[in-house]
């Protein structure tokens, strides 16, 4: 299993913590470090879609300037938003062995990995 997200990240603090309490090996890909694969970032938009992906509530977003906003319109305008600011993608995305999850869920993840679906 990986984890995706920004290492000071609250809401990825918590879901690592989760993880390591409940004994589930992942290993961590730190967007700040490690920046993000545009192919594995397509991937993700096309399991969530753009809308769900692209974090419009952070404050990246809000420091990104008004016409770089308003030209986020499609998937392919999102993508280049967020490879450019991968600040801006949501945090954490995880890439299960059954499914992918996105955003941090403790009764939702407590469920899959009950189910098998988060390994």
């Amino acid at each position: 299993m990986k984890v995706y997200g920004i290492k000071n990240c609250d809401t990825v603090k918590k879901a690592r913590k989760f993880l390591d309490e409940a004994g589930v090996e992942y290993s961590f890909h730190d967007y700040k470090k490690d920046g993000i694969d545009a192919d594995k970032l397509a991937k993700f938009v096309g399991d969530f879609g753009w809308e769900a992906v692209l974090n419009k509530r952070g404050t990246t977003w809000r420091r990104l300037d008004e016409a770089t906003q308003e030209g986020v319109t499609d998937a392919k305008s999102a993508l280049d938003v967020m490879i450019e600011n991968p600040s801006v993608i949501k945090r954490p995305i995880v890439e299960g062995a059954e499914k992918n999850f996105i955003g941090f869920d403790a009764v939702a993840w407590e469920m899959a990995l009950e189910l098998g679906e988060m390994k």
